[in-house]
C-alpha cells in the first residue's frame, strides 16, 4: 500500500527544508507532492533545491496565493498513492506517525484517519486558550450535523483512500477545507477512524497564519456543507 504526503506552504523557508526531510525519512511514504502557494520568501528556492535532488518529491506552484485548500486540491490532483494524507509545512505536526494513522486504513477497518490533538495521550505543547474554545466548539458544531462523535475536527492529519477523494469535489480554498471534507466524508458514509497525535503548536510570532475570521469561515462551512447541500 502506497503512500502520498501532501503539503501545502506559502512563506515556510525557514521549516520548510526540515519538514520534506523529516517526511522523506519515513519508511513508508512513497511520495511527496508540496504545493507552493505563491511564496514569496524563498520557499521555492528552497523547494526547488530539494526537487534536484529527490525523484520522489514533486513541486506544484500557484501563481496568486490561493489558499490551503486551493493548494491541497492542486496536491491531491498530482498523488498517485494508494492513501493520501495532508501535513503542514511548520513542523506543528511529526511524520513519524503515519503509520499509526495508516494503520486502520492498512487493515481494512477505515477509509480515512483524522489525526486528534485531543485524543490519547500524546504530548502537546500548550499555547491559547481561546483557540482551543474555538476549536472545540466548531468540533461540536460539525460533529452535531454529521453526527460524529470526533474530538478534533480542526487537526491538520488528514488521511485518505485515494479512491475517497476522487468521489468528492472540494470547493473552499482557505482553511474551509476542514468542515467541509469532514462534512463530505461524512455523507458518503465512510468509515472514519480517529487517532491521537502529538500537536508542537508555535505562536503568530514563530509564523502561525490562520486568524480569527477563519474560525467565522468555518463556522459558515459547517452549516453551509450539512445543511445547504
Amino acid at each position: 500500500m502506497t503512500l502520498t504526503v501532501v503539503i501545502p506552504a506559502y512563506n515556510e523557508c525557514a521549516t520548510i527544508r526540515q519538514v520534506v526531510e523529516s517526511v522523506r525519512a519515513v519508511p513508508i511514504v512513497t511520495g511527496i507532492v508540496v504545493v507552493d502557494d505563491a511564496s514569496t520568501d524563498g520557499t521555492a528556492a528552497v523547494l526547488a533545491e530539494l526537487a534536484e535532488h529527490d525523484p520522489a518529491l514533486k513541486v506544484l506552484t500557484h501563481a496568486r496565493n490561493r489558499g490551503k485548500g486551493a493548494a491541497l486540491r492542486t496536491g491531491f490532483a498530482a498523488a498517485t498513492g494508494d492513501v493520501v494524507v495532508v501535513h503542514d509545512a511548520d513542523l506543528e505536526y511529526d511524520p513519524r506517525e503515519f503509520p499509526r494513522l495508516m494503520q486502520p486504513i492498512a487493515e481494512g477497518r477505515a477509509d480515512v484517519v483524522l489525526g486528534s490533538r485531543f485524543a490519547g495521550g500524546e504530548s502537546h505543547r500548550v499555547l491559547y486558550f481561546w483557540h482551543t474554545v474555538g476549536n472545540r466548539v466548531l468540533t461540536l458544531l460539525s460533529n452535531m450535523m454529521t453526527n460524529l462523535n470526533l474530538t478534533d475536527m480542526e487537526a491538520c492529519p488528514k488521511m485518505f483512500r485515494r479512491e475517497v477523494l476522487q468521489g468528492i469535489r472540494l470547493e473552499e480554498s482557505r482553511f474551509g477545507f476542514e468542515p467541509e471534507v469532514v462534512a463530505k466524508v461524512a455523507r458518503l458514509g465512510c468509515r472514519i477512524y480517529e487517532v491521537g497525535v502529538a500537536y508542537h503548536g508555535r505562536t503568530y510570532a514563530e509564523g502561525k497564519k490562520i486568524q480569527w475570521h477563519d474560525g467565522l469561515a468555518a463556522l459558515w462551512c459547517i452549516f453551509k456543507y450539512n445543511l445547504l447541500r
